[in-house]
C-alpha cells in the first residue's frame, strides 16, 4: 500500500507535463487513484460523497476569494500595457548602466509579484515582454532567462501573494501577519538579485551591457 502514494506524484507529474492543466491533472489523477483503491478494497467508494460539501466550503471560504481577484489584477495590468510600460520607462532609467536593463526587469518583477500575486503570471508577462528587449540589446541568453525566471518567482514571498493567501488559509494563521513576516525577506531578496546582476555586469561587462545611445533617448 506504500506505493500508491509515490505512484500518484508520477501520475500527476505525468499528466502535467503533456500539456493538461493542472486543476484536470490534479482532479483526475484524484479521481483515478479513488476508483482503483475502491476496485482493491482500499478506498471506500461512498467517501466520493463528501466532495460537494467540500467544494462548496473552498467556494464560500472569504479568504481564497483573493486568488481570482489578483489572477483578474495581473489580466488587467498585461492588456493595458501598463507593465511594458513600467518596463520602458525603468529600462531608461537604468539603461545607462551596464546590467541596468536587467535590474529594471527585476524591479518590475517585484511590483508585478505584489500586484498579481501570481508566479506564473509574472514569469509570462516578463518573458513576452522583456526577453525580446533584453536580447536585441546584446544580454546573453542564460542572463536574460535566468534573471526573468528568478524575478518571476519574487511573487510567491512579496505580498501580497496567492501562496501566503493559500498557506494561512491551511494553516489558521492570519494572512496579515504573513504578509507583515513575508515582506522584508522579499525586498531582501530582490536586492540580492540586483546586486548579483551588477556584479556579473562589472565582472563581464559583454554579457549585460549599457543601452547604445539612441536607445536611451527613443526608448526600449
Amino acid at each position: 500500500m506504500n506505493f500508491w502514494g509515490p505512484a500518484m506524484f508520477v501520475t500527476v507529474l505525468a499528466m502535467i507535463f503533456t500539456g493538461y492543466p493542472v486543476a484536470f491533472a490534479l482532479g483526475g489523477t484524484a479521481l483515478i487513484f479513488a476508483l482503483m483503491g475502491a476496485a482493491f478494497d482500499i478506498f471506500p467508494l461512498p467517501l466520493l460523497f463528501a466532495m460537494p460539501e467540500r467544494t462548496f466550503g473552498t467556494m464560500s471560504n472569504f479568504t481564497l476569494l483573493a486568488v481570482p481577484f489578483f489572477i483578474f489584477m495581473g489580466t488587467i495590468l498585461e492588456k493595458s500595457k501598463l507593465a511594458e510600460q513600467l518596463l520602458e520607462t525603468i529600462g531608461l532609467l537604468f539603461g545607462r548602466f551596464r546590467g541596468g536593463l536587467a535590474m529594471g526587469v527585476i524591479f518590475v518583477g517585484a511590483l508585478l509579484a505584489a500586484a498579481t500575486g501570481v508566479v506564473g503570471a509574472s514569469v509570462t508577462a516578463m518573458g513576452l515582454i522583456s526577453l525580446p528587449v533584453m536580447l536585441r540589446n546584446g544580454y546573453k541568453d542564460e542572463l536574460s532567462l535566468g534573471t526573468i525566471a528568478a524575478s518571476g518567482t519574487l511573487g510567491q514571498i512579496i505580498p501580497p501573494s496567492i501562496v501566503l493567501i493559500v498557506l494561512g488559509d491551511q494553516m489558521g494563521v492570519p494572512v496579515g501577519s504573513l504578509f507583515r513576516a513575508a515582506l522584508l525577506p522579499g525586498l531582501a531578496l530582490t536586492a540580492s538579485y540586483a546586486l548579483y546582476v551588477g556584479i556579473i555586469a562589472y565582472l563581464k561587462p559583454e554579457v549585460a551591457p549599457a543601452l547604445a545611445m539612441e536607445m536611451r533617448v527613443s526608448g526600449v
